[in-house]
């Protein structure tokens, strides 16, 4: 899934990219050598505080660069055949595999989902015009906000995932708006199995992995289960179990694979030697945006530095992943961690990359997080002290203020209350922010925990101080 509870990550990663993304220093342009990519990334865990990196740099037919740096939460060391979970890295497969489909003639892009997916129906009579080209470039017209995803999440197939959309309605006329929704991808899935008579998990294992030697891919943990990722809770990461509901699926977000076999599949989108799934035409369906978005089926257009980019990127609760061919160079890139923290700082690490290959010396990346981490803690200790320094001043403060109207006390408990009203609407505001999709209590104890335990923080100092001033008002009248 996209990002899942991604919005603080990536409004605050989008930033730190165009900084990181503008070199230091040029160097001779000419492809980077071996210990180059290293003592980069050697650089960058340090400056990122990331607790394990996976990273691995194709150009044209080859793998230039595959290496792992950092430790698991077991303790073992990270390398280029550590599984990750690349989360909506996963997109770019399921489109691949149906794109196969495509060219053996079994599923039709133009054609409706409904016409080709029996059992998929739902509220909305528009849904009949979703196509195939709809689901892989976001446009079909669903949506987080029309959708109950609390149920697909609980689904125990892909069968019974579609069936449960039955109730849903659109935003809009299929074809006509870009809304990123993990549904259309694993809609997506459910038709590659019903076009194949597989399981999805089988057909990907058979026809996308298997052809292209990636042996150590997987959909959902079921064949291998990557440690526990982490959180960075005010700079100190602690391991945590993956949330449920967007692992075994597959169809949007449940990869789990290496930087060695992300090595093969890199040279595969770009076209170059060695295995193909698809045709060159297939590529350039599957890499050609539609008319109303820079979303094409499972990649962004996007500009580094420079450098024209196709890329996408992926984040659960404890693991983050970013993918990047360059149509123009011949380059791929893939950057994965087993740490997720209010900045992701996977695209940072990608700048640096891409960077080196235009013969340029990044600067350090990330920072970010740490900075932003320091900030809210700072925030959760001056909240911390104003609120027992209130109650320990409560006392006067009801003898000063006493004998004053209503209105006017208050307008001076006003302010404290603020924070008790942001804490209360909190996963809501963030449900806003993540254009409706919804938000729970427990997401928020992940990698947004330092910024929910600051409002915590906040907001029982500002019902301390109304509570101990309304006990000592209420005192002050009656002894009056």
């Amino acid at each position: 899934m996209k990002r899942l509870l991604l919005i603080l990550a990536v409004a605050i990663g989008q930033a730190a990219i165009l900084v990181s993304a503008t070199p230091a220093h040029a160097v001779p342009n000419s492809a980077p050598t071996a210990a180059q990519f290293t003592a980069y990334l050697d650089k960058a865990l340090e400056s990122t505080g990331l607790p394990g990196v996976s990273v691995v740099v194709t150009q044209g037919d080859r793998v230039v660069h595959a290496s792992g740096h950092g430790r698991d939460s077991t303790g073992a060391a990270v390398t280029e055949r550590t599984p990750m979970r690349v989360a909506s890295l996963s997109k770019s497969f399921t489109a691949a595999a149906v794109m196969t489909l495509v060219e053996d003639g079994r599923i039709a892009l133009d054609r409706p989902v409904a016409e080709q997916l029996p059992g998929f129906r739902m509220a909305d009579g528009r849904a009949r015009r979703i196509t195939v080209r709809h689901l892989l470039n976001q446009t079909s017209g669903l949506s987080d906000t029309t959708v109950d995803i609390d149920a697909t999440q609980t689904a125990g197939s892909l069968t019974e995932y579609v069936a449960r959309l039955s109730t849903g309605t659109l935003t809009t006329e299929p074809g006509t708006r870009y809304e990123y929704c993990n549904v259309n991808f694993d809609l997506a899935a459910r038709l590659v199995e019903v076009a194949s008579g597989q399981r999805f998990h089988d057909y990907m294992r058979q026809h996308v992995f298997g052809p292209l030697g990636m042996t150590d891919s997987f959909i959902g943990d079921r064949e291998v289960k990557p440690a526990d990722g982490f959180n960075s809770l005010f700079g100190v990461w602690r391991s945590r179990p993956e949330l449920p509901g967007f692992l075994n699926l597959g169809g949007s977000g449940g990869v789990v694979t290496t930087a060695a076999d992300l090595g093969k599949w890199l040279i595969s989108q770009n076209g170059a030697g060695g295995a193909h799934l698809v045709s060159r035409e297939g590529l350039r369906t599957m890499h050609t945006p539609s008319p109303v978005r820079d979303y094409a089926m499972g990649w962004s257009e996007e500009n580094l530095g420079g450098t024209p980019l196709l890329t996408h990127s992926g984040n659960l609760f404890t693991y983050s992943a970013v993918q990047a061919i360059a149509p123009g160079t011949g380059y791929g890139f893939a950057v994965m961690t087993n740490g997720a923290g209010l900045q992701d700082d996977t695209y940072e690490v990608l700048g640096g990359l891409v960077a080196l290959t235009r013969g340029e010396t990044p600067d350090s990346p990330g920072g970010g997080r740490q900075r932003f981490e320091l900030v809210l803690g700072l925030i959760a200790v001056v909240a911390a002290g104003l609120g027992t320094a209130a109650v320990l001043r409560s006392r006067r403060w009801s003898g000063k203020h006493g004998a004053k109207p209503a209105w006017r006390i208050a307008s001076r408990l006003a302010p404290a209350l603020v924070p008790v009203l942001v804490l209360a609407a909190y996963p809501d505001l963030i449900s806003i922010l993540m254009n409706g999709r919804r938000v729970t209590w427990a997401q928020l104890t992940y990698f947004p925990a330092p910024l929910t335990i600051t409002l915590v923080i906040a907001a029982v100092a500002g019902a301390a101080t109304i509570a101990s001033r309304l006990i000592r008002l209420r005192s002050v009248r009656s002894a009056g």
